[in-house]
C-alpha cells in the first residue's frame, strides 16, 4: 500500500459527531466499521494483543443513547481507543509483550484509561508493545509494507491508527516509543511535558510519558486534554493545559531548525523532504534559525553531542532497576536484546555513571531553556527516514541495538522533558516520514498550534 500524506484519508472521531446527534450515524455504527476493518487488516498487520468487542460494543451502544440525548460526557465520547499494553485494564490483561507477564491480569485501570472511560471512550483493546517497551521486535508490521517495522516500543497503537481501524490510541515514550512509530505508520503523535499525563503505576522511569497516535490533530489534542482534565498529572507535576478543544493553528514567528547528532544518518532522500518543508515554512515568512547562523542554537547542537547515549543509559538503569528481580528470578522470559541493552548497559553505568548522566542532562535542558528565548519552537525530522526494513538478526553476531529504527532524532524530546508532535507531512518512497516540533516543556498547546499550521497549510512533500 503507498502513503500519499496528500491523499491519505485516516480515521477522524471529530468530524463524526454531527451525525451522531441527529441520529444519521452513531458511536456503535462507528466501531462497526472500525471492527471490520480490524478483521479485514489484522491478520498481516497484527496491532492487538486482545480485542474485548463485547465490552466496546456494551459501551458504544451506551454512548449513543447519550449522543442521541445531547449529553455525551466528552467530546471523546464513544471514540475507539487502543490501549497500549503496557498500561493495566480493568477488563484486559496486561503482559506487557514479555513472557514474563503472560497471563497478567490485575484487573485495574491506569489512570489515563479512568479517565477516558470517565469521559465515556470506547475502551476496544490491548495494542503490541515491545517487550517490556525495550528494543525487541514486536509481531506488529509496519500497514504500509509488512517487510517493515512499524516503530517501537508503541508498536500496535501506531500501527492500528496508521492501517485505519481506529482513530486514537494510547503510546508511551521513553526514549521514542511514541514519535518514532507516529513517523513510521502516518499518524499525528503527542509526546506531551514530562509528567503532564498521570502515569498512574508506571512511575518507575524519569523520562517516560503518556502520550497519544491519532489520526488527526485534533483527536489528538482531545484525547490528551480528556486524560488530563480528569486524571491530571503525575504525583508532584502540573498536568497538561490548555484549551479544550483543540488549539487552532498559529504561525510561529521563528523556528530553530535542530540538525541532532543523527542528522548524518539521515536519508539522502529524506533530507531533501525536510528541506523542502523548511523552505515552505520560511516562505510564509517565519524566521529559521540554524546553528551556521545563531550562536545559541549551535551552543545547543553541541550540548546535544552523546544525547543518544546519555538517554540509553538513564533508560537502562531505570528499568533495570524495575525488573531485576523478574529477570533473576526467570532469566529465560528476558530476550537476548533485553538483557544486553538494558541490564548489561545498567551493569557497566553503575550508580555513578547514571549520576553523571543527569548532571549532563541538567546541562542540555539549561541550553534548551536558553534556545526556548530565541524561537517559539524547534523543527527536526522525526525519524532518519522511513521505516527500515526488519528481517532478524544475523546468526552468530550481537543483537541489533535498534531493529525498530534510530532513536537519534527522538532522545532530545525525553531528555528535556519537552512537548513533541509528529506531523504525518512526508512521503519518501511511498512510505511514512514525519516532521517533529518540539516546544519548551509547560507549552504543549502552543506547540499543538504550530504543528498544526504545519499541517494544514503546508503542502505535503513525496519523494
Amino acid at each position: 500500500m503507498t502513503y500519499d500524506p496528500a491523499t491519505f484519508e485516516p480515521l477522524r472521531y471529530h468530524s463524526a459527531t454531527a451525525a451522531f446527534r441527529d441520529g444519521t450515524d452513531s458511536p456503535r455504527d462507528y466501531l462497526e466499521r472500525c471492527l471490520a476493518t480490524i478483521t479485514e487488516r489484522e491478520p498481516v498487520v497484527r496491532a492487538w494483543v486482545v480485542l474485548n468487542e463485547e465490552g466496546a460494543r456494551e459501551q458504544a451502544d451506551a454512548s449513543t443513547e447519550r449522543w442521541r440525548r445531547g449529553e455525551p460526557l466528552s467530546p471523546v465520547d464513544g471514540m475507539p481507543i487502543g490501549i497500549k499494553d503496557l498500561l493495566e485494564t480493568r477488563d484486559m490483561p496486561t503482559q506487557m509483550g514479555s513472557a514474563a507477564f503472560a497471563g497478567n491480569f490485575p484487573k485495574r485501570d491506569n489512570a489515563a484509561v479512568w479517565a477516558l472511560r470517565q469521559a465515556g471512550a470506547v475502551i476496544l483493546g490491548k495494542t503490541v508493545t515491545t517487550e517490556l517497551g525495550g528494543p525487541e521486535p514486536s509481531p506488529t508490521t509496519n500497514p504500509f509494507d509488512p517487510r517493515r517495522t512499524p516503530g517501537g516500543s508503541s508498536s500496535g497503537s501506531g500501527a492500528a491508527v496508521g492501517a485505519r481501524m481506529v482513530p486514537a490510541a494510547i503510546a508511551t515514550q521513553t526514549g521514542g516509543s511514541l514519535m518514532r512509530p507516529a513517523s513510521f505508520n502516518g499518524v499525528w503523535g503527542l509526546k506531551p511535558s514530562q509528567g503532564a499525563i498521570n502515569r498512574g503505576e508506571r512511575q518507575t522511569a524519569s523520562m517516560t510519558t503518556h502520550g497519544v497516535h491519532a489520526g488527526s490533530a485534533q483527536d489528538m489534542w482531545l484525547v490528551a486534554i480528556a486524560i488530563a482534565s480528569r486524571a491530571g498529572g503525575d504525583p508532584g507535576r502540573p498536568a497538561l493545559h490548555g484549551p479544550a478543544t483543540p488549539p487552532p493553528a498559529r504561525v510561529p514567528g521563528t523556528i530553530a531548525l535542530i540538525e541532532t547528532e543523527a542528522w548524518g544518518r539521515l536519508e539522502p532522500s529524506s533530507l531533501r523532504a525536510f528541506e523542502q518543508v523548511v523552505a515552505q515554512v520560511e516562505a510564509a515568512g517565519v524566521t529559521v534559525l540554524r546553528r551556521s547562523d545563531d550562536a545559541v542554537v549551535e551552543r545547543f547542537e553541541q550540548a546535544l553531542v552523546g544525547a543518544t547515549e546519555v538517554g540509553s543509559g538513564i533508560l537502562a538503569w531505570e528499568h533495570a532497576w524495575a525488573f531485576r528481580d523478574l529477570a533473576a528470578d526467570r532469566p529465560d522470559d528476558f530476550s537476548d536484546r533485553v538483557k544486553r541493552f538494558f541490564f548489561d548497559t545498567a551493569t557497566r553505568l553503575g550508580a555513578e555513571g547514571y549520576e553523571e548522566a543527569l548532571r549532563t542532562r541538567a546541562d542540555l535542558t539549561a541550553a534548551y531553556a536558553l534556545l526556548g528565548t530565541r524561537a517559539d519552537a524547534v523543527l527536526l525530522p522525526t525519524s532518519s527516514g522511513p521505516a527500515p526494513i526488519w528481517s532478524g538478526d544475523v546468526p552468530g553476531e550481537p543483537p541489533v541495538r535498534w531493529p525498530t529504527g534510530d532513536p537519534g532524532f527522538n532522545f532530545p524530546s525525553s531528555l528535556l522533558g519537552a512537548p513533541a508532535v509528529n506531523v504525518p507531512l512526508m512521503a519518501v518512497d511511498g512510505l511514512p516520514f514525519g516532521l517533529q516540533v518540539m516546544g519548551q516543556p509547560g507549552t504543549d498547546a502552543r506547540t499543538v498550534a504550530i504543528a498544526r499550521w504545519m499541517g494544514e497549510d503546508l503542502e505535503p512533500v513525496s519523494m
